[in-house]
């Protein structure tokens, strides 16, 4: 089976909408999130291939509940898998300019989240990097080590001078 585009997203459904259909997954690592083609199998062991193509609009990277298949007996969603980040939580917004300039200039990708988000707290969230680590360690932010399931998968920050 050739999947070409996403249906829907399970967390934008009411709760009941898939109730009673037998659920398949394809769980993913954040890095796979953003492959527009590739070979699959589900945890049932049903191979895809998935090619999404931009025939109606510009292709998204997949996100976690992302429905791929539909009939009136299965659903196949994709389970992003947790990664491995580090959450810093500066102390104030200059600690936090401070921080986000320079993992900026090691074209370090972050996301920001608000006190009202999962987090319960404003953070800055990057992919786990020892170095990274260190620096933090030594400029006396504080920050936690974890394993998440990130909104948007982390991508390779391309860059030229």
């Amino acid at each position: 089976m050739i999947i070409d585009h996403v249906i829907a997203n399970r967390h934008d459904l009411p709760d009941d909408e898939l109730a009673g259909l037998h659920e398949e997954q394809v769980l993913l690592p954040s890095a796979e999130l953003v492959k527009k083609i590739q070979r699959v199998t589900t945890d049932h062991g049903r191979e895809l291939g998935i090619r999404l193509s931009d025939a109606a609009g510009p292709v998204r990277d997949l996100r976690d509940g992302d429905i791929l298949f539909r009939d009136d007996k299965t659903v196949i969603v994709v389970t992003a898998l947790a990664t491995d980040v580090l959450v810093i939580a500066a102390r104030s917004i200059r600690e936090m300019g401070f921080v986000a300039h320079n993992l900026g200039n090691r074209h370090m990708q972050a996301q920001f989240f608000d006190a009202d988000s999962e987090y319960a707290a404003e953070v800055m969230v990057v992919q786990y990097d020892h170095t990274i680590e260190d620096y933090l360690i030594h400029v006396g932010v504080p920050y936690s080590r974890q394993e998440r399931v990130v909104p948007v998968p982390f991508r390779h920050a391309e860059h030229t001078h």
